[in-house]
């Protein structure tokens, strides 16, 4: 009677070490990039906000995990920012962080209230004492102050800048009548239906001989000059 001889299973050596050396080094690799800071960060078209100010609000200061750290995550922190309009985040090769950044245009601020208007049915809080805006003066009926901040909104952005204050200020012939401070010291008349000629004042202040006085774009585009007394 023939006896059955059982083989015994002999642990491949080699093979169970280089699967151990694989785990281990997928271990410290996987640990590696998990704990890899953001090395770099990129911000583009911020007027508003200083770049400072926006790693601020993502909570980027410190460089954290660049894997940890999601897209989705920073947009919606910086979204918390009143003067954001849109921010898009994406991330790049070498621990690279690309933020996008669409901010509102602040078109003026209310007198009244001290809200900065934005857009015809947006206004925020002005916490930034360093904005410079022109500054609606008066009350503008709701018939005209529509149409209005669609006007603000197509004055080029350098042209706003010299705009100190902004009065309301209608007459006989037209209810959409504008007063314009200039910052240089100049006042411009100007109604909602010429408001586009805003744009050409730099053009149009050289051919006063750089006297002093009062612009009339509301009608014709004369000039009359302030006089001394």
């Amino acid at each position: 009677m023939t006896k059955k001889i059982k083989k015994k299973n002999k642990i491949k050596i080699l093979p169970f070490c280089l699967l151990v050396l694989f785990i281990l080094i997928a271990f410290f690799l996987v640990t590696f990039l998990l704990k890899l800071p953001i090395k770099n960060i990129y911000i583009l078209n911020n007027k508003i906000l200083s770049d400072e100010e926006i790693i601020t609000l993502a909570n980027l200061k410190k460089y954290p995990s660049f894997i940890e750290t999601t897209c989705h995550s920073i947009e919606k922190k910086i979204k918390k920012s009143p003067y954001v309009k849109d921010v898009k985040v994406t991330k790049s090769f070498l621990a690279v962080v690309n933020i996008d950044v669409e901010e509102y245009t602040l078109l003026f601020m209310k007198a009244s209230d001290q809200k900065i208007v934005v857009d015809i049915d947006k206004e925020i809080d002005s916490n930034n004492e360093n904005l410079e805006l022109p500054i609606l003066l008066n009350y503008v009926p709701d018939t005209v102050y529509e149409r209005f901040i669609k006007e603000m909104k197509e004055v080029n952005d350098n042209i706003r800048s010299e705009i100190s204050e902004i009065e309301y200020a209608p007459n006989d012939y037209d209810e959409q009548r504008f007063l314009l401070y200039m910052t240089d010291g100049n006042y411009v008349y100007v109604t909602l239906t010429r408001f586009n000629l805003i744009n050409k004042y730099n053009d149009i202040y050289p051919t006063l001989d750089n006297k002093k006085g009062i612009l009339y774009l509301d009608s014709g585009n004369h000039f009359e000059i302030k006089s001394n007394g």
